[in-house]
């Protein structure tokens, strides 16, 4: 495997009886990325995370995450990534700091260095004045940063994150934005990231892959995408022109929770 490639996938493939869910897929994501995968509800876009993440068996074909592969090597795959879902994974009955002490203890990281990296996580994610606070009193916002603090504790090599913006407000969002930038500046993180969020993977995705159907129907930078459909091009535009329609996109501590739930069940 190519040292740079930090994802890479031979026809990975997921059955679900009759139904093809991703189809024969080839993608390969370099480190340091912020890579997207874009696409309608049941393009196959979280399957695919959960493939990756190990999550979920592939019903055929390969894929190898951090140089180790996913089927053969699922314990060292774990070791070496962050996944926040797109369900609520924070535990809104504990403080932040609690969370993050669950987290390190489950991530096994040595207790000499639990406190440092703690406290550097939570001032990071701006989130040292409300430590101590009870999740399920936190924004969506809030929320959001303190599960990619949870993903990051242990510094993975790759950061999967689906939907990682769903239902939070522009100013939320663009914080979101904000620390995926510092994480891959600060670590060197590669991050894959699905979303219906077209502004969203035009400013923050370095490269793009848009799925349809269960399959990859369009991949490269925003700009050659755009670029693909005509000069005054939007990502919507290469959207439509390949899925054919468009993309919607949309508190607190519950309504996070709802917003994901519904998100998730459609797919």
């Amino acid at each position: 495997m190519n040292a740079q490639l930090v994802i890479a996938t031979t026809v990975l493939t997921r059955r679900y009886d009759t139904l093809v869910a991703v189809d024969a897929i080839d993608l390969e994501v370099r480190r340091g990325l912020i890579f997207g995968l874009l696409g309608p509800n049941g393009a196959g876009k979280t399957t695919t995370i959960k493939m990756l993440t190990t999550l979920l068996p592939p019903t055929s074909g390969s894929a190898t995450v951090a140089g180790f592969e996913v089927t053969a090597q699922p314990r060292e795959v774990r070791r070496r990534i962050g996944y926040v879902p797109q369900l609520v994974s924070a535990d809104g009955g504990l403080t932040a700091h609690e969370n993050l002490v669950l987290s390190a203890r489950l991530y096994r990281l040595p207790r000499a260095e639990r406190r440092e990296r703690i406290a550097a996580a939570l001032e990071f994610m701006g989130l040292a004045g409300s430590a101590d606070q009870l999740v399920r009193t936190y924004s969506g916002g809030m929320i959001r940063r303190l599960e990619l603090a949870l993903a990051m504790l242990h510094r993975p090599d790759v950061l999967f994150l689906d939907e990682p913006t769903i239902g939070l407000d522009p100013l939320a969002r663009r914080a979101v934005w904000e620390r995926l930038e510092n994480l891959r500046g600060q670590w060197g993180t590669t991050v894959l990231i699905t979303t219906h969020d077209m502004e969203e993977a035009d400013v923050l995705c370095d490269e793009i892959a848009l799925m349809h159907q269960g399959r990859i129907a369009a991949l490269g930078t925003p700009a050659e995408l755009k670029a693909g459909v005509g000069p005054e091009a939007t990502l919507d535009d290469v959207f439509t022109q390949v899925a054919g329609g468009t993309i919607e996109a949309g508190g607190s501590y519950r309504d996070v929770h709802r917003a994901r739930r519904i998100a998730h069940r459609l797919g």
